[in-house]
């Protein structure tokens, strides 16, 4: 008989002796004696040290298969620890992603069958799971929009109903009439824009793979598409790419104008944040170019003290007049009779992606340069659901 199986069945005998003493000698209170107490912790530990040896054997005995493999077969776990990885499944599963890194550095020469689990309609495969998740995590990091914004998936036109009008009470005498309004609702409609990268790898990179090969290409493929979103979500018109937070139609609401072309005072910013009703200001920040801020520093209050306030902890964002500042490169530069600061609740902005992202190769177009391309797509929208929970700061024009 298998020792451990030995063991195992022992350990199960002294338990339930254990528990017959128990029942045996538990007085008409349930109490045993002081004696038969002790014996009873002699028997648990006896049934305790069984178990250790079990353990004991069961490591030995993972230890032993795992010294036993052939020496061109690398260890794939720990000895003596048990495997208890989540087994996954479909584009999630460790088979499906080293198909797809295989095809990449073959130049599609080496296709699996399990890469049918995930190909995209349009031709492709589709990124494995865990790949998108880094996918998105990188576009998060890169792009303000998408941490400030609200991210919705769609599988296709997405309406989100707003209400156009609200209820508003009355007073009315006794007996009198009651007076009815209506209520009206609009549809803002998410669609889904074509958005690409596509990049050059050479033959050598492929086959070589010196570095992580599919970082370097996830990470290229986030900061490039994270880039084109920040541009679109906040300066897009809605005609083939989202519409921006910025832009005229569709855009946030203009409620200051400076008296300056060239120059922005305390007053303005302060009237900036009071245009904002008060409901969006408790989650209300500010968007900006980063050469704004060199204008910005510079303002006082009534008392002389600055109104920008650094950041003291890391990962915390700068202040101003108490709201946190988000820079970006996109966000526009100070110029006359263009819009320079945005100021809102920037969770009304919904960007709806429309399923995932997706890679596909072109290897014939770079052939002869020894050279190969990959492609990621994806489809997405934006929009500022409420335009009043978003205000503009906005430059004089020129005269």
């Amino acid at each position: 008989m298998n020792k451990i199986q030995e063991l195992m069945e022992k350990r199960a005998q002294a338990w339930n002796g254990a528990k017959a003493f128990v029942e045996a000698k538990q007085d008409e209170d349930g109490l045993m004696s002081d004696e038969d107490a002790k014996t009873y912790a002699e028997m648990e530990t006896k049934v305790t040290n069984f178990t250790k040896e079990i353990e004991r054997l069961q490591g030995m005995a993972a230890m032993e298969r795992e010294l036993s493999k052939p020496t061109s077969e690398p260890l794939t776990s720990q000895p003596m620890t048990e495997n208890k990885a989540e087994i996954k499944t479909g584009r999630g599963s460790s088979d499906y992603k080293t198909a797809v890194l295989n095809a990449l550095r073959s130049n599609f020469k080496h296709v699996s069958n399990i890469l049918q689990e995930g190909v995209d309609t349009a031709g492709g495969y589709l990124v494995p799971e865990e790949y998108d998740s880094r996918l998105i995590q990188g576009l998060t990091e890169e792009n303000i929009m998408r941490k400030l914004g609200t991210s919705i998936t769609t599988s296709g036109e997405h309406k989100i109903n707003i209400a156009a009008t609200t209820p508003a009470a009355s007073w009315i005498e006794e007996g009198g009439a009651l007076s009815f309004g209506d209520a009206t609702f609009d549809q803002i409609l998410l669609d889904a824009h074509k958005l690409h990268v596509a990049i050059k790898i050479t033959d050598e990179l492929l086959y070589d793979n010196a570095f992580n090969l599919e970082s370097y290409i996830l990470d290229q493929f986030a900061k490039a598409l994270a880039n084109a979103e920040e541009d679109a979500f906040l300066n897009g018109t809605g005609t083939g790419r989202p519409t921006g937070i910025f832009a005229a139609t569709g855009g946030g609401q203009v409620a200051v104008t400076t008296a300056n072309k060239a120059a922005i005072t305390t007053d303005e910013i302060i009237d900036l944040i009071y245009a904002l009703n008060r409901p969006y200001r408790k989650n209300a920040a500010f968007i900006l170019n980063d050469a704004t801020i060199a204008l910005l520093r510079k303002l006082k209050d009534s008392n002389g003290a600055y109104l920008w306030q650094p950041s003291v902890q890391a990962g915390e964002p700068d202040r101003l007049l108490g709201y946190p500042v988000y820079t970006s490169a996109f966000a526009p530069v100070v110029e006359a009779g263009k819009p320079a600061i945005a100021f809102g609740d920037f969770s009304y902005y919904n960007i709806g992606d429309r399923g995932v992202r997706s890679f596909d190769q072109l290897r014939e177009l770079f052939a002869g340069n020894g050279m190969v391309g990959f492609l990621a797509k994806e489809r997405v929208d934006g929009k500022l659901i409420l335009p009043e929970a978003v205000q503009i700061l906005k430059m004089k024009a020129a005269a």
